[in-house]
């Protein structure tokens, strides 16, 4: 009887940590298992030098959503960026996307000012206005080499 009691409390306690287990990484993985909280908004940039899928985005510093997928536009050599933004927050349609550096030599993110319109960006929507990213490289080379 109390072996079958040892048994018992050890097969709870591996159970256990295989939940915990599997809880970790699915929160850390950041996998939505039920749904999507967000909807799908596009922006267009000459530049997104040091972007990458999976940065967030951001109004006023506040977490608003994240970069899905990155492509170029073959016809217009533009880079389309798609955005997941969390489905209470709504857009201005004269909202401004910036890329922007987190810290000095920080990763880039997406950052969106709001604008002053009444009519909000439908899912599935463009963001017109954008500011692409700054290339310090190509700043500090105009600086040191121009006559």
């Amino acid at each position: 009887m109390k072996r079958f009691n040892v048994e018992v409390a050890v097969g709870v306690f591996v159970v256990l940590g295989f939940l915990c287990f599997a809880y970790l990484s699915v929160k850390l993985g950041d996998v939505k298992l039920f749904g999507d909280d967000s909807y799908p908004v596009t922006a267009r940039f000459a530049s997104v030098s040091g972007l990458k899928a999976g940065a967030t985005v951001e109004i006023g510093g506040v977490r608003v959503g994240k970069v899905s997928a990155i492509t170029l536009d073959p016809e217009n050599y533009e880079a389309v960026v798609k955005l997941g933004i969390h489905r209470g927050v709504a857009l201005q349609e004269d909202s401004i996307a910036s890329i922007r550096t987190a810290g000095i030599i920080g990763d880039r993110y997406v950052d969106i000012s709001p604008g002053g319109s009444e009519e909000n960006i439908p899912s599935g929507g463009e963001i017109v206005e954008t500011e692409s990213a700054i290339n310090l490289e190509q700043l500090v080379s105009k600086y040191m080499f121009e006559k």
